[in-house]
């Protein structure tokens, strides 16, 4: 009995030449995992831009009830007014007491507006306390909210090329972003299913070393030394053994990767289609906004115009119920002329703030504009 000890060592290297074949097909899980990053990224910051503009529709709600308290309450210290002077001219006898029903009536009315007014006011803030999330705390929502923005035009709303707001639009918004990015996911979902329809070819090598040895042993002709002559011809590479070859797999019908291939052509096309709709609804929407956007600096002209007249019909009309020319009524009327007014000016105000809200909105310039920074 003679034992020996065999040791061995092999290197296989197998290089495919078709399908997985390169970095790009062997990274491609990774490339696209990257590529559903950034199409998400791209989605939460178009959610959050919507979101935002929502919560500024509802801070301009308040605001424009807000404006609107101011005129009711305006029009009810006219009416006061009015109501005091005719009851001192009815005390006098210079008014029929069947007049002074006129002014009480102006009056009554005036306090109807200022109650509706708090009301729909109370109720802009309710919502708005939901949009920024203080309606459910008891020691928050008692909080006053206060606001620090006006109804003035702001300066950057003065002037606006649509054509170079479409242009901004196309470069900044998120959703159109997100779009693109799944046309580029589609390319790869091509990528991935045109290999999987390839065949395997694969060139393979191999080299093995190997080394024996064996233990002393007196009534035997012994194979000289132990482990150590063995694994000292192994790794002296004494032996080597070379193969090369090549492996090839040709599935006859390989139904599944065909499928698969169809499936992304047709999602390719369906995504470019979305891309194309998007981008010609956000030109339509940009140049619909600029419109809106000039249309309302233009009432807003002709509104605080309106209300100058109205302004000066009410102090003309007061002479001339003071020269005892008019009659009250028409100073009533003039009065519910210069309230229709005023309201009109608010509307116009927060009509022309809402529109560049919604021109920033549809642009994705919103979040800059606003200084929220998405990391």
């Amino acid at each position: 009995m003679n034992p020996n000890l065999n040791a061995g060592l092999s290197f296989n290297v197998s290089q495919p030449l078709l399908r997985n074949r390169g970095y790009y097909i062997n990274h491609l899980n990774l490339i696209m995992a990257k590529s559903r990053y950034r199409a998400a990224d791209f989605t939460l910051k178009s959610n959050l831009l919507q979101m935002v503009a929502s919560a500024e529709n509802a801070y301009w709600d308040v605001i424009q009830a807000r404006e609107n308290l101011h005129v009711a309450e305006s029009a009810q210290k006219l009416a006061e007014e009015t109501l005091k002077l005719s009851q001192k001219e009815l005390e006098l006898g210079a008014l029929s007491p069947l007049d002074i029903y006129n002014p009480e009536q102006q009056l009554a009315t005036a306090n109807l507006g200022v109650s509706q007014a708090q009301f729909s006011l109370a109720q802009t803030e309710y919502a708005l306390r939901r949009q920024i999330g203080a309606d459910l705390d008891p020691d928050i929502r008692k909080l006053p909210i206060i606001l620090t923005e006006t109804v003035d035009t702001p300066v950057v709303a003065l002037e606006m090329d649509s054509e170079k707001e479409v242009e901004i639009a196309l470069r900044t918004r998120p959703d159109l972003k997100a779009a693109l990015q799944n046309l580029d996911i589609d390319d790869q979902s091509l990528q991935s299913a045109h290999n999987e329809i390839l065949p395997s070819l694969s060139l393979t090598g191999s080299y093995q070393t190997q080394g024996i040895g064996g233990v002393v042993n007196p009534y035997t002709n012994p194979i000289p030394g132990g482990l150590g002559d063995a694994l000292s011809q192994m790794f002296g590479f004494g032996f080597p053994v070379y193969s090369f070859g090549l492996n090839l797999q040709l599935p006859i019908r390989n139904h599944a990767a065909v499928a698969d291939m169809a499936d992304a052509l047709v999602q390719k096309k369906r995504d470019a289609l979305t891309v194309r709709t998007t981008q010609q609804q956000i030109r339509l929407n940009i140049l619909n906004a600029v419109s809106n956007l000039e249309s309302s600096k233009k009432s807003l002209e002709l509104a605080k115009a309106a209300a100058d007249f109205a302004a000066k019909y009410l102090d003309a009309e007061n002479q001339k119920y003071t020269l005892g020319i008019d009659q009250m009524q028409f100073v009533l009327q003039a009065q519910n002329t210069l309230t229709q007014a005023q309201s009109s000016v608010v509307q116009a105000q927060v009509g022309l703030r809402r529109n560049l809200l919604n021109l920033y909105t549809q642009t994705g310039e919103l979040l800059d504009q606003r200084g929220i920074i998405v990391q």
